[in-house]
């Protein structure tokens, strides 16, 4: 029985965790943590991870950045690895997960869809196929509450292109203050925002006289929580610290 703990248990995200741990007989949610208190939820609920005495394989987080500083140090402390599904994280939130990886193991992905993971290593061999003589463009499409923009997977699909391709690619948001023509060495990134868009995204090769197109769509936010409960069970198992991503499942 793996014993998880649940970051965010209140929010949306948290609650489809919570049910998704609900139908597997293997998993058992230990506590969750929520600034909102306990609720509804069928498990005891804490205001900060500090308040918690009990035992746990692993943690999931579904909250906010601004929760890492207490997780990491819950963490570190209680020798329980993460598992990091929030986004947002700023340069030096990215530093001090990395730092938090050399002392327990840490998970942490912008997506954990493993359809989205699939499709990372087919956007690495278009570009390394197609090359320098295709433009690259990303289309990144999610619900209106949204905060941050692009998303962190249209990141990870950019970031994914960039390694394969023959020159060094430069990511552009905005080409409305600059009239001037597209640089062959862009990766154009573009986030639209609108009604209940669970995640959308669309990466386009367009070269001459023809246009490859590779497109995921998550049509409920299940998948994600289903992978993070993935990457919580196999991070229970793990015995040496360090950062792992969907990698590790895919493989």
């Amino acid at each position: 029985m793996t014993k998880l703990l649940i970051s965010g248990c209140n929010g949306h995200m948290g609650r489809v965790v919570a049910d998704i741990c609900a139908e597997d007989p293997d998993v058992e949610v230990a506590a969750g943590f929520d600034l909102l208190g306990a609720g509804d939820r069928p498990f005891p609920v804490f205001s900060s991870p500090a308040q918690f005495t009990g035992q746990a394989d692993a943690l999931i987080d579904f909250s906010s950045p601004a929760a890492l500083d207490g997780l990491l140090d819950f963490g570190k402390d209680k020798k329980v690895p993460l598992v990091l599904a929030t986004t947002g994280y700023s340069e030096e939130q990215i530093a001090q997960i990395s730092d938090a990886a050399q002392v327990i193991p840490i998970f942490r992905s912008a997506n954990f869809s493993l359809g989205i993971n699939v499709l990372l290593d087919l956007v690495k061999k278009a570009a390394a196929v197609l090359g320098g003589g295709y433009d690259v463009e990303i289309v990144e499409r999610h619900h209106n509450r949204k905060v941050d923009a692009p998303s962190g997977t249209a990141l990870m699909i950019a970031d994914a292109a960039a390694q394969a391709l023959p020159y060094e690619a430069h990511y552009v948001y905005d080409r409305q203050s600059v009239r001037q023509k597209r640089d062959p060495h862009e990766i154009g990134i573009s986030a639209v925002r609108g009604g209940n868009i669970v995640g959308d995204h669309e990466i386009i090769f367009a070269g001459r006289d023809e246009v490859i197109e590779l497109r995921h769509s998550a049509m409920s936010r299940e998948v994600f929580a289903s992978g993070a409960v993935r990457a919580a069970k196999f991070l229970s198992t793990v015995q040496e610290p360090g950062l792992y991503d969907m990698g590790a499942i895919v493989s």
